[in-house]
C-alpha cells in the first residue's frame, strides 16, 4: 500500500527538506498556502498531513478545523509543524484533535519516526474498520454495515423520493448441507454463494451484505420493483450456474437459494397504474420505516419457501402486514430500471 502524505508550509526550504527526510515514505505532495491544502486534500484524501501552524492567509488551525468539517476528511491524521516549544501549543494542538506535533528546526530522525508511526495507526486503524465492516467468512459486507447503510439509504430516499429495494436470499436446506458435507464445503458454498451474489448485483453502488447464518441481503438504492426483479433473476441463474452438490436437499440436486424482494416503490402495485406527484411521494415515503422494507421482503422470503423454495417472490412495502399478497416476479428479460 502507497501512503499518500501531503506537506503543507508556506516556506518552500522546509517543503523541500521533508521531502528529503519522507523520500521513500509514500507518495509526497505538497502545498504552500491553506486553500491550496484544501484543495488537494479534497482531490483525493491523504493518510497523512503534515500542517504548518504559522502561515499567511489560512494558518493551520484554520486548515485543521476546515478538515474536520468535511466527513470525507475528519479522519484525515495531521502533524503540527511550528516553531513554537511552548507547552500551551501542544496543548491546544491535542485538544483540538492533532495526532502529533513537531517544532522546527526539524529533527530528521524525529520526522520519520512521528510520521511513521502515524502511518502505522492509520493502517491499523483501516483494519478494524474493515473488519467491522466485512464478514471474515464470505467477504461480503457484515451485517453491522448493511444496518448502517440501510438508515442512510432510507433517509436519501425519503429526501429525493426515489424508489429502494431490498433483497433477502436465504440458502435452500443449508441445514442438512452442513449435516451431509460438513462445516469446512459449508463455508466454501457460503464463499460461493457471496459472490455470486456480487456478481449478480451489477453496480457498485448494491451493498451485498451477510444476514445471518446462510441468510444474504441485496441494499439496491435508486432501484424499483421491475428492477430489483431482474436483480433476481439474476441471482437464481448465477447460483444454478454454480453447480454446487446438494445431494441430501428435497427441492434440487444442486444448491438453490429463495428470495424475498421488498420494495419501497411509488410506482409499485399499490399505487395502481396513474404515477404520484411529487407531493404524493413524499406522504409515501413519510408513511413508512426502514424496518417495514425489511419486514416486507422477509415475509415474501417466507411465502417464497412456503411454495417449494428455489424461487423469488415480492411484497411492495405498503403490503408488508398482508404477507398472503406477495407474488411472483415478473417473467425475467426485463431490462433493469432505476431512479423511479
Amino acid at each position: 500500500m502507497n501512503n499518500d502524505i501531503l506537506l503543507v508550509d508556506d516556506d518552500p526550504d522546509t517543503i523541500k527538506l521533508l521531502c528529503r527526510i519522507l523520500a521513500g515514505s509514500g507518495n509526497l505532495r505538497f502545498a504552500t498556502n491553506g486553500e491550496d491544502a484544501l484543495r488537494l486534500a479534497r482531490e483525493a484524501a491523504p493518510d497523512l498531513m503534515l500542517l504548518d501552524a504559522e502561515m499567511p492567509g489560512l494558518n493551520g488551525f484554520q486548515v485543521f478545523d476546515a478538515l474536520k468539517a468535511e466527513p470525507a476528511l475528519a479522519d484525515v491524521a495531521v502533524i503540527f509543524v511550528t516553531s513554537q516549544s511552548e507547552a500551551l501549543f501542544a496543548v491546544s494542538a491535542f485538544e483540538k484533535g492533532a495526532a502529533d506535533y513537531i517544532t522546527k528546526p526539524v529533527n530528521a530522525a524525529l520526522v520519520l519516526a512521528r510520521v511513521r508511526t502515524q502511518l502505522r495507526v492509520k493502517r491499523l486503524t483501516d483494519e478494524l474498520r474493515r473488519t467491522a465492516t466485512t464478514d471474515s467468512l464470505t467477504g461480503v459486507a457484515s451485517r453491522r454495515q448493511f444496518d448502517e447503510s440501510l438508515k442512510l439509504e432510507w433517509l436519501r430516499a425519503q429526501r429525493t423520493g426515489d424508489p429502494l429495494a431490498l433483497i433477502l436470499v436465504d440458502v435452500d436446506h443449508f441445514k442438512l448441507y452442513n449435516d451431509r458435507y460438513g462445516h469446512p464445503p459449508g463455508d466454501v458454498c457460503l464463499r460461493e454463494v457471496a459472490q455470486a451474489l456480487v456478481s449478480a448485483s451489477q453496480r457498485c453502488a448494491d451493498l451485498v451484505a451477510r444476514y445471518g447464518g446462510e441468510e444474504f441481503v441485496l441494499l439496491l438504492s435508486q432501484t424499483t420493483r421491475r428492477g430489483a426483479e431482474h436483480i433476481a433473476h439474476l441471482i437464481l441463474d448465477t447460483v444454478e450456474a454454480l453447480g454446487i452438490p446438494h445431494e441430501a436437499s428435497p427441492t434440487a440436486r444442486n444448491v438453490t437459494v429463495s428470495i424475498g424482494i421488498g420494495c419501497l416503490d411509488t410506482a409499485g402495485a399499490s399505487w395502481g397504474n396513474k404515477p404520484p406527484d411529487s407531493r404524493r411521494k413524499e406522504a409515501f415515503h413519510a408513511c413508512y420505516t426502514a424496518g417495514d422494507l425489511v419486514l416486507a421482503a422477509d415475509r415474501a422470503l417466507y411465502s417464497a419457501k412456503a411454495a417449494g423454495r428455489a424461487q423469488a417472490r415480492v411484497l411492495d412495502i405498503a403490503d408488508a402486514y398482508s404477507p398472503q399478497l406477495a407474488r411472483d416476479i415478473a417473467p425475467s428479460g426485463l431490462a433493469r430500471s432505476s431512479g423511479g
